[in-house]
């Protein structure tokens, strides 16, 4: 890992559409973003290192050994909603179940307006839910995700700080209802 992986924030994107797999991973590029784009739910777990339980298909392509989770730092994931075998909502509830990357911030996209599905995603863990196509604007919504993020890694016990930066940040796209109240 270069000088530039460490400086840079790295995002995981999960599509299994090439055409929007390509289009989010120019947009988080043009943004300054490392990028590492995979096209499955399992394909994500299993490069984040979360699916060693399950047995390999050998016919499967995999992900590429230069980009293993243990080299690599994942400060934010971006996954489809619609996917075979695994929705990005599974992936989510996946990723908010494991120790190692429960506080990594997940966005959902979908083509799909669907108010309790976007609903049931935010409430369950997703910090923002884009619709497609993702536009840049949408992009520099993930700075906040991201920093955040970061302060939390290297400040585990900075709950309070963390709760102040969700209540004053108006990139949110939803309300927070059990964060203590600011004094």
């Amino acid at each position: 890992m270069g000088v530039t992986a460490a400086s840079q924030f790295h995002v995981l994107a999960v599509d299994d559409s090439l055409i929007d797999r390509k289009l989010i991973e120019r947009l988080l590029k043009t943004s300054s973003y490392q990028v590492t784009a995979v096209d499955s739910g399992s394909k994500a777990l299993e490069f984040l290192g979360l699916n060693e339980q399950q047995p390999r298909n050998a016919n499967a392509t995999s992900v590429s050994p230069s980009y293993h989770h243990q080299e690599i730092e994942v400060n934010l994931i971006i996954t489809d909603y619609f996917m075979p075998e695994m929705t990005g909502y599974d992936l989510l509830r996946k990723i908010k179940e494991s120790n190692s990357y429960k506080d990594v911030p997940v966005v959902i996209m979908s083509s799909e307006n669907v108010p309790s599905r976007i609903s049931q995603c935010l409430e369950d863990g997703a910090e923002e839910f884009f619709l497609k196509p993702v536009q840049l604007a949408d992009v520099n919504k993930l700075k906040p995700h991201l920093l955040r993020g970061r302060s939390k890694e290297h400040h585990p016990n900075s709950e309070n700080r963390k709760d102040r930066e969700e209540i004053l940040s108006p990139e949110r796209t939803r309300t927070r209802y059990d964060v203590p109240e600011v004094i």
